[in-house]
C-alpha cells in the first residue's frame, strides 16, 4: 500500500486504520516504517511520529492522532521506548487499545537495566566506545554542537551493537533523530521506572499484551517477561533466537517476526 505523509503522521492504505506502530528513541521518528509497510500488505496502518518533549505531551499527542484517524479500539505495536509509550497509553486510554504488542521493550524494573550499556559497549571496538562515551556525556550535559549528526552516528553504533546478523540495507525511510526529545522524555521515563511507577502503570493495563524479544537484544528479556507476567493477566512472551533489538532487520528472525505480527493483527 502507498504511504501518505500528513504532519506528524504517516498512513499506509485507506481507512479504516486498525493498527498503529509506535517508534522508539525517544526521538527516533520514522524507524518503524519498514514494519508499517510490511503490515500494510494485510491491513491499513498508522505510523504516528512523536514530536513533543514531555511524556504527558506524547500521550496526548498520540491520543489526538488516534482519535482523529484510527478505527478504535486499535492494535498498538510499540518498539523499544515506543513499547513503554504504548503500555502507558493503554493504561491511560483503555478504550483505545484492544491489543498491545511490545517489540524489544526496555526492562520494566531498574534492577534489570544496569547491564544494557555495558553489553552494547563490549560489542564495539575501542574507537567506537570512545565516541559513544563522549556522546553520552555531551548528551547528559545538554550540549548540542552538531547534535543531529552526532546523534545519527551514535544511533548507527547502537544499531551495530544491537544487531545479531543484519540483512543488507535496502532503501530506508529517513529517521529524524531528535536529541531534545530523547533527553527530556527519557529523563521522565527513567525516573518513572526507578520509582516503580512504570510497573504500577502496567498493572492498570486490561487488554491482551504480547511481548516479542530477541535473545541477542542488550535489553535483558527477563526484565520484560518477569515483571509483566506478574502484573498483566493476559500476557504472552515470545523470545526470538538469533535476534537483536530490531527483529525486522535480522536475517534469521525477520520472517518469524512478521508472521507473529500478521497473526496478531488478524
Amino acid at each position: 500500500m502507498d504511504k501518505v505523509n500528513s504532519g506528524n503522521l504517516r498512513r499506509y492504505g485507506d481507512a479504516p486504520f486498525s493498527v498503529a506502530v509506535i517508534h522508539g528513541g525517544p526521538g527516533a521518528a520514522g524507524e518503524m516504517a519498514p514494519v508499517a509497510k510490511e503490515l500494510s500488505l494485510v491491513c491499513s496502518v498508522l505510523e504516528p511520529l512523536q514530536t513533543v518533549t514531555s511524556l504527558e505531551g506524547q500521550i496526548q499527542e498520540l491520543q489526538k492522532v488516534l482519535e482523529n484517524h484510527a478505527h478504535l479500539p486499535i492494535t498498538l505495536i510499540g518498539h523499544s521506548w515506543g513499547a513503554w509509550l504504548g503500555l502507558i497509553f493503554a493504561a491511560h486510554c483503555p478504550s483505545f487499545v484492544k491489543k498491545l504488542i511490545l517489540v524489544g521493550s526496555g526492562p520494566f524494573e531498574e534492577k534489570y537495566a544496569s547491564s544494557i550499556i555495558d553489553t552494547r559497549l563490549k560489542r564495539l571496538d575501542e574507537q567506537e566506545r570512545l565516541f559513544a562515551h563522549s556522546f553520552m556525556e555531551s548528551l547528559r550535559r545538554g550540549e548540542s554542537q552538531d547534535e543531529k549528526a552526532a546523534f545519527a552516528q551514535f544511533g548507527k553504533l547502537m544499531a551495530k551493537a544491537d544487531t545479531y546478523d543484519p540483512l543488507p540495507l535496502g532503501v530506508e525511510e529517513e529517521v529524524n533523530c531528535r536529541g531534545d526529545i530523547f533527553r527530556k522524555v527519557w529523563e521522565e521515563a527513567r525516573a518513572l521506572r526507578q520509582s516503580g511507577g512504570l510497573l504500577d502503570i502496567a498493572r492498570q493495563v486490561r487488554c491482551p499484551v504480547v511481548a516479542i524479544h530477541g535473545d541477542y537484544d542488550p535489553h535483558p528479556s527477563e526484565g520484560v517477561r518477569n515483571p509483566l507476567s506478574l502484573v498483566i493477566n493476559d500476557f504472552q512472551f515470545i523470545l526470538l533466537p538469533n535476534c537483536g533489538h530490531k527483529p525486522w532487520v535480522e536475517r534469521s528472525a525477520k520472517d518469524a517476526f512478521h508472521r507473529i505480527l500478521m497473526d496478531a493483527v488478524n
